[in-house]
C-alpha cells in the first residue's frame, strides 16, 4: 500500500526521483495518466490492470463514460525507473499537472499521485480546513 508525502524537484530533463519506499511498489514498469485535480496517478500494472477492466465495463452509449475514458487513457504512459530511480515525465503530463520543479508525491492505497506543490498546498489547505466535516461525511462508509 502506497502512503506518505514526499517533495522532491523535476530535473531539467523532466525528471523526477520516485521514493524509495515507492519504487518496490511501483514495479521496474508502471502506468502515469492524468489525475483529477490538476495531478498525476501512477499505478502499478496489477492496478492500472484492474482498473482498466473496470473502466471497460462503462456504457459505450454514455458519452460521460466516453469522455472520461478518453480522457484517462490518451494521457495514459507506460514508465519505467532509471538506475538512479527516476521517471521522464512525458511533456503534455507535466503541462497537464503544471508540473515545473517543486513536486509532491503522496500514497493514495494503490497509486501514488504527483502535484505540483503549489497546488497540493492548495489542495491540502482547503481539505485540512474541512478535514472534520469530510470525516463525517465518511460515516455512511463504515471507515
Amino acid at each position: 500500500m502506497f502512503m506518505g508525502e514526499y517533495q522532491h524537484n523535476i530535473d531539467i530533463k523532466g525528471r523526477l526521483i520516485v521514493p524509495a519506499k515507492f519504487r518496490e511498489l511501483l514495479g521496474d514498469n508502471f502506468v502515469i495518466t492524468r489525475g483529477l485535480d490538476k495531478c498525476l496517478f501512477a499505478y502499478p500494472q496489477e492496478e492500472w490492470k484492474k482498473l482498466e477492466e473496470k473502466l471497460q465495463t462503462l456504457p459505450l452509449t454514455k458519452k460521460d463514460a466516453r469522455s472520461f475514458t478518453r480522457f484517462f487513457f490518451s494521457g495514459a504512459s507506460e514508465c519505467e525507473l532509471d538506475k538512479q530511480g527516476r521517471i521522464n515525465i512525458p511533456s503534455n503530463l507535466l503541462q497537464y499537472a503544471d508540473l515545473e520543479k517543486e513536486t509532491v508525491i503522496i500514497g493514495v492505497s494503490s497509486r501514488i499521485e504527483i502535484w505540483s506543490k503549489s497546488e497540493w498546498d492548495n489542495v491540502f489547505n482547503e481539505a485540512e480546513e474541512s478535514f472534520a466535516d469530510l470525516a463525517e461525511n465518511m460515516i455512511g462508509f463504515d471507515i
